[in-house]
């Protein structure tokens, strides 16, 4: 019913932004963007679940995940294949979120995840993932309610990216400010670049 596939074309290098809440990951990507004049996926359950709590007052279900995985990754199939029809020669897509964090948090608040969710998340694959830290002020919206767990959030994603590196998950931590975090990628571009 859900199609979960991740396309994206061979001269696309996708980075992943994961994190707790509130710890700079839209930011980041915004900048990056800029930085490198190349586009950047916005995180789809921000829309979806904005729009439920504007219309009904509710928030997420397990019965949301699966259609929140396949607006997530039909955006990023489509912004990909944008970046292969742009003249710019930085071929980067910066991915506010991917189907691993949407697992690991299914994975949180309900002690399981959807198995096709899971198969896709562990499937999918990213040049590199950055993991947020969580050393900036927390920013109350609609949608945050995490706002003392920060911390143990973040330790839950590093374990899960550690636990599933044999689906080639290793991941580099950005910490400090905006200038600060975007010199890190800079950095970690460079190196992924160089032969």
């Amino acid at each position: 019913m859900y199609n979960l596939e991740q396309h994206t074309p061979e001269s696309v290098i996708t980075v992943a932004v994961l994190g707790a809440e509130s710890t700079g990951k839209t930011t980041l990507c915004r900048d990056l963007a800029a930085h490198f004049d190349s586009l950047w996926v916005s995180e789809y359950m921000r829309t979806y679940l904005q729009a439920k709590w504007d219309d009904e007052q509710l928030t997420c279900t397990w019965d949301d995940l699966l259609p929140i995985a396949q607006g997530q990754i039909a955006l990023e199939n489509k912004l990909a294949k944008q970046v292969t029809q742009t003249s710019n020669e930085n071929r980067y897509l910066f991915c506010d979120t991917s189907l691993f964090e949407l697992m690991v948090y299914s994975h949180w608040y309900y002690g399981n995840c959807p198995t096709a969710l899971e198969q896709a998340a562990l499937a999918h694959h990213y040049d590199l993932i950055l993991l947020t830290e969580v050393d900036i002020p927390w920013v109350a919206d609609d949608l945050r309610d995490s706002p003392y767990q920060r911390d143990e959030i973040s330790a839950y994603f590093a374990s899960q990216l550690s636990k599933h590196q044999k689906h080639q998950k290793p991941f580099v931590r950005i910490s400090g400010d905006r200038k600060e975090r975007v010199r890190q990628v800079i950095a970690q571009l460079a190196h992924l670049d160089s032969p």
